[in-house]
């Protein structure tokens, strides 16, 4: 027995050891990719040397001689940083994640190579003038530079990732970073998708409950869409819920999980200091690491810092020394889905407006790791790629003999985008940087705009010109061989909504409306926000002037107009009704629930219980009401919708008839399915969290998943490479932390401001950033992750374009030179 044993020991020694050393191992080959930041280099591409101080933050400072070394040098700082970051947004346009990932992302590249977006980046390098053509150049060279000495220098291939997937790296063109871009704006785009969630809804409801569950903007029911129904009569007249990738390495979002924004200047007579204020927190999926990259570029024309996005050599919000810009997503409706008939006499020809026609075809080769190639058939019809029946739910609300075909702005292969970019952070005044937007075409987005005096805002990106007759407005598919359901170009730049310097001294936007305007000139019915507006209005209104503190204070707030709102409504015959219940039954519980929402201020808190209770509640009281009605198609409808509810229980138009459960005998009334929503929320509670109420927290349910997009779900790494934190806020609050919507967590946090500034034109160098994890894209880095605890806190760094500032306390500079 005791030689067991200690042949036993023996092997558990050996084993550890092993294991210690293959750690040991694991770990210095993954270290080897750390950058030193303070070194020196010889590079070929240079001009003259660079200097790129990094702050405390590991924020780079990059100055150089010449433009072009600037962006040399950024491209340098980015591949540093988050060169695996950068290689998977490239072979996302490219359409090659599965030459690494095999199965799993064939139908993601499907869909890339079918949009064709990166060709079109190709072709739009053309586009382009002299001067941005150059940055790009300039910028690649920085990148390919790097890459090299990773290679020379055996730099642990550049990023751990590269050591578990194929590690060669093609060298970066001006190509790619324009195709980049066009991956944010399908990271933004929302027209497509909604179109078939429209679509699908129109098949099984009537118009007038159509427009009670996805109304237009302000609600008007006569500017309902007509019935989809009646203009593919073939259709059956049922729904099938459309299905929306949920692999984080697909760019394509469901309709609520599409980008959003907050934006908002003050001009200096609305400024306790006398100068312009702005205010930017840009709302995307959450990941490790954050798609925002921190950086600052002394130009020719001067400094400019704020938030890039690696592989894209721009400031996309930031400051200068006399202009800062901020962005949200316009929600314009650029995208037209159409139903392309097939002629049955030969099906690789579709019906135009002049009869008949070849589709443009093209054979594409998807290679697959660990599987056979796999092949498809790209067509293009006169309005777009034609997208295949298999994605998205098309199946269902394609008629038989068509094909469906997207016509969308940020597949043009004249994208001048870039253009727009710089110009923008050379530009000295609001006029300057309106005028460069004309360059602009996709993603469009609103620009809040501030000088030391003045303010504005002014719609970036192309508007499809539709004509007034257009069968379904652009709000459902429509035939493409109509004349009158194609785009006939696109509306002038000078037609978008604009706001120089408004009476009150104050312009923002959370994704709201921001025109009235008829179709077609009317930029979407569909906006991203109709409550968050509510709430930054009252903020603005409450002060007569504005600080830096003041717009802090608004970036970080937490109360729910909605909540504030639709409480009232939906326990209105619940609270403080019927007798004390017996200590342990359910309707006791229900009257603790209350009893806790009826003192609660809305507020979003991660430390209260009342937040959980309330969306738990919002949840399941949708559920109840459009499930019977939707079947399937309720499955599509994730996130509480509070125009949607508040139509309901005030019964706008007769819409309480939703409160009523068709599939039983009993006619419930509202009051009776939030009684039972409540019930079914507090059990689901407390089997999820406990069910003593005074205990939960909003935070344990709304944890920020900040998941390493590759490696976020393997055993193990994943400990390493995620970040969890417990937040505040909600989906309808300016401190926006929107909600998964269904799975095992619907109410962890998958997206929010991944970035957050405030600009102070009275005191510059008192602007102030955060982003939400940290510079590095590398786990083993301190810098991986030493953002995001700040994030979370609501706290932020400075934000300097002070040379000196920069270089106290700096991690290091890195040293460039030609070689």
């Amino acid at each position: 027995m005791e030689r067991v044993f200690r042949w036993t020991l023996r092997l558990l020694t050996v084993l550890l050891t092993l294991m210690a050393g293959a750690a040991m191992l694991v770990y210095f080959f993954a270290s080897r990719s750390l950058p030193d930041y303070d070194a020196t280099w010889q590079l070929d591409g240079l001009n003259a040397p660079v200097e790129i101080v990094r702050d405390n933050a590991n924020i780079p400072h990059i100055f150089g001689q010449k433009d072009e070394d600037v962006f040399f040098g950024l491209g340098v700082a980015h591949a540093q940083d988050r060169l695996w970051q950068m290689m998977l947004l490239r072979r996302t346009a490219q359409g090659r994640l599965s030459e690494l990932f095999g199965a799993r992302t064939v139908k993601t590249d499907e869909f890339l190579r079918r949009l064709d977006l990166y060709r079109a980046a190709t072709e739009s390098v053309d586009a382009l003038d002299a001067t941005s053509l150059a940055a790009l150049k300039a910028y690649s060279a920085g990148v390919n530079a790097w890459i090299e000495t990773i290679n020379t220098e055996a730099l642990g291939r550049g990023a751990p990732e590269f050591f578990l997937f194929q590690p060669q790296i093609a060298p970066w063109q001006p190509a790619d970073s324009i195709a980049i871009g066009k991956i944010m704006a399908l990271d933004l785009a929302t027209q497509m998708q909604n179109e078939i969630l429209r679509a699908s809804a129109s098949l099984i409801l009537p118009n007038e409950r159509l427009m009670d569950i996805l109304p237009d903007v302000p609600g008007d029911k006569k500017m309902g869409a007509p019935d989809y129904g009646a203009l593919f009569p073939d259709l059956p007249k049922f729904a099938r819920a459309p299905v929306w990738p949920n692999d984080p390495l697909n760019p394509v979002n469901a309709p609520r999980l599409s980008g959003a924004s907050n934006a908002w200047a003050a001009a200096a007579s609305r400024s306790a200091a006398g100068a312009a204020l702005v205010a930017n927190d840009p709302h995307l999926g959450l990941s490790a690491p954050t798609i925002w990259y921190l950086a600052r570029l002394e130009l020719k024309s001067g400094g400019v810092i704020g938030a890039t996005i690696p592989g894209l050599p721009s400031i996309m919000a930031g400051r200068s020394e006399k202009l800062g810009w901020a962005l949200t997503a316009a929600y314009a409706d650029d995208q037209d889905l159409y139903m392309e008939e097939l002629n049955p006499a030969d099906t690789q020809s579709y019906r135009t407006p002049d009869g008949w026609k070849a589709f443009r075809t093209e054979r594409s080769i998807i290679e697959v790791k660990d599987s056979d190639p796999v092949t498809i058939t790209l067509r293009w019809t006169e309005n777009g790629p034609v997208l295949p029946r298999s994605h998205f739910g098309l199946d269902g609300i394609t008629p038989s003999g068509h094909v469906a075909a997207l016509a969308w702005t940020a597949l043009s292969s004249e994208d001048s985008s870039y253009q727009a970019a710089l110009k923008l952070m050379k530009a000295d005044t609001i006029e300057a940087a309106i005028a460069a937007g004309a360059h602009h075409v996709a993603p469009a987005v609103n620009m809040i705009l501030a000088d030391r005096e003045g303010v504005a805002l002014q719609l970036m990106g192309r508007l499809p010109a539709r004509d007034p007759q257009h069968v379904s407005k652009g709000r459902l598919p429509s035939l493409g061989w109509q004349d009158r359901n194609r785009w006939h170009g696109f509306l002038p730049y000078d037609e978008n909504p604009r706001i120089v310097d408004p009476a009150g001294g104050i312009v923002g936007n959370t994704n709201n409306k921001t025109t009235d305007r008829a179709f077609p000139n009317h930029v979407s019915y569909l906006w991203g926000d109709t409550q968050r507006i509510q709430r930054w209005q009252k903020l603005m209104a409450e002060r007569e002037v504005h600080t830096r503190e003041s717009f802090i204070a608004a970036q970080l707030d937490t109360v729910s107009i909605t909540a504030r709102t639709l409480l009232p409504l939906i326990a209105r015959d619940l609270w403080y009704a019927g007798e004390a219940a017996p200590e342990g039954t359910p309707e006791r519980q229900r009257q603790r629930a209350l009893e806790l929402l009826a003192n609660w201020n809305g507020e979003m808190n991660e430390h209260l219980p009342e937040p959980l209770i309330y969306a738990a509640w919002l949840r399941q009281l949708q559920h109840k009401l459009i499930v019977d009605d939707l079947g399937p198609l309720a499955d599509a409808f994730i996130h509480p919708e509070p125009l949607f509810i508040e139509r309901v229980f005030r019964d706008i138009d007769g819409a309480s008839a939703w409160c009523d459960i068709q599939q039983s005998t009993i006619l419930e009334n509202c009051s009776d399915t939030a009684r039972i929503a409540l019930d079914e929320a507090l059990l689901w509670i407390a089997d999820n969290y406990g069910s003593a109420l005074e205990s939960l927290r909003w935070g344990d349910a709304h944890e920020a998943h900040h998941d390493h997009l590759v490696l976020g779900e393997t055993p193990v790494l994943k400990w390493f490479v995620n970040i969890r934190q417990s937040t505040s806020g909600g989906d309808n609050t300016l401190n926006r932390a929107l909600t998964a919507g269904d799975g095992d967590a619907p109410f962890s946090n998958v997206q929010a401001a991944g970035y957050r500034g405030v600009y102070d034109f009275a005191d510059p160098d008192a602007s102030v950033f955060i982003t939400a994890t940290g510079q590095s894209g590398h786990p083993l880095s301190r810098h991986y992750d030493d953002l995001g605890e700040l994030w979370r806190r609501g706290e932020y760094i400075p934000m300097t374009l002070d040379p000196d500032l920069a270089r106290a306390g700096a991690v290091g500079i890195t040293r460039l030179e030609p070689r």
